[in-house]
């Protein structure tokens, strides 16, 4: 057992013949050791079953069905629980959500595992897996946790072709993906996660779907048009930003000025062609490949003005800078990402105060964000 696992919070323990938690309580099998939650007030060693509740039962199954998967007695800890808590998929399902808004990551991920042991074989609890995880990678980027964003992305992506294969098929599971796919750059699974979404729900009248159906229906076709009209589901696209994540932005640069040869007015084509050359340090280039994006359509997408900001920023054109961060803050008015940067040219323009304030409102936001903490202390100290 690995240290600090949750597993080590749990007793297992034989209770005696004729042994009852209450007139109320759910039949025990007296031969199989019952995972108990340990009370934060219990010494090392001592346990009273006279003190037992039913919620430290409760809590001790649910934390064996979220990270002991191969118990043997699996099935008998989730009959107990389903008899005492005939609600209990809802009401984790709830916790879950709400911990998620909350952004208490830690907790929402011990809830979706403990559901995920109750009902493997329900894939709806696969399909919110796949977007929390998702939802958890973005904020972790935004917060400047490149690596554990990415380690999330995979996590989200496996649940995602988990909730994708089930059967019968979950039209919302291709629906969701397909933002994952648009998010890593990957157009052509994007296009065919939702085409599959659309054909899924083709036969479905709208007056059945709702408001929301008619909704996904619209946004998947205006997608959809969007790529191939844009043909951004060309192997050359993705190939680049493969390329330039990894690093190999010479090689990226050449497959994406490859495709604008042929698709000259694509913006999203642009802003990669700016992203890879603000890579290696050309700055001048990249603004210049950065106003063709705005030109083309990239001016509703703050990353955009963000990109070019930071370009101005090496090149010392701290007004520029700060205009283009105050462009891309009115789109996306809650980014940590921009309000740090923001900071970054009160920093260079040598306004600390102000620097604090952007560094201070980063925390407002997300009180994990390391890039403003570690820019804050560094402030405090000189």
């Amino acid at each position: 057992m690995k240290a600090n696992s949750p597993l080590e919070s749990v007793y297992f323990i034989n209770l005696p013949e004729g042994f009852e938690l209450s007139k109320e309580s759910f039949p025990i099998d007296v031969t199989i050791p019952l995972p108990v939650q340990k009370k934060d007030s219990d010494a090392p060693g001592q346990f009273n079953p006279e003190e037992l509740t039913q919620e430290q039962i409760l809590a001790g199954i649910l934390t064996v069905l979220a990270y002991d998967k191969h118990n043997q007695h699996t099935q008998y800890y989730r009959s107990i629980i389903t008899k005492a808590r005939p609600n209990i998929k809802k009401e984790l399902s709830e916790a879950a959500i709400l911990k998620v808004k909350n952004e208490d990551f830690e907790i929402a991920e011990e809830i979706f595992m403990a559901l995920q042991g109750l009902d493997p074989e329900d894939k709806a609890i696969t399909l919110n897996m796949a977007v929390f995880f998702d939802q958890r990678a973005d904020s972790y980027r935004q917060s400047g946790l490149t690596e554990d964003a990415d380690a999330y992305d995979d996590e989200a992506l496996n649940y995602y072709k988990e909730a994708m294969a089930a059967e019968p098929a979950m039209p919302d599971a291709f629906f969701n993906a397909g933002f994952y796919y648009l998010k890593q750059k990957d157009y052509n699974g994007a296009k065919d996660a939702f085409e599959t979404y659309l054909a899924l729900t083709c036969d479905i009248k709208d007056e059945d779907l709702g408001d929301n159906g008619v909704y996904k229906k619209e946004r998947a076709q205006e997608i959809i048009y969007n790529i191939k009209n844009q043909n951004m589901d060309d192997a050359r696209f993705k190939a680049a930003y493969d390329l330039i994540s990894k690093g190999e932005e010479e090689k990226g640069l050449e497959q994406i000025r490859m495709f604008l040869q042929n698709n000259p007015k694509v913006w999203n084509a642009w802003f990669m062609l700016g992203w890879g050359l603000r890579r290696i340090g050309r700055y001048e280039d990249s603004i210049a490949a950065f106003a063709k994006s705005l030109e083309f359509g990239g001016d509703t997408n703050s990353d955009t003005f963000n990109e070019m900001a930071i370009c101005y920023l090496e090149t010392n054109n701290f007004g520029e800078a700060k205009k283009s961060l105050l462009k891309a803050l009115s789109i996306e008015p809650e980014s940590t990402k921009i309000i740090s940067n923001l900071g970054y040219v009160a920093l260079r323009e040598g306004n600390i105060a102000e620097a604090q304030k952007y560094f201070t409102t980063v925390l407002e936001f997300d009180p994990d964000d390391k890039i403003a903490q570690t820019e804050l202390a560094k402030l405090e100290n000189n």
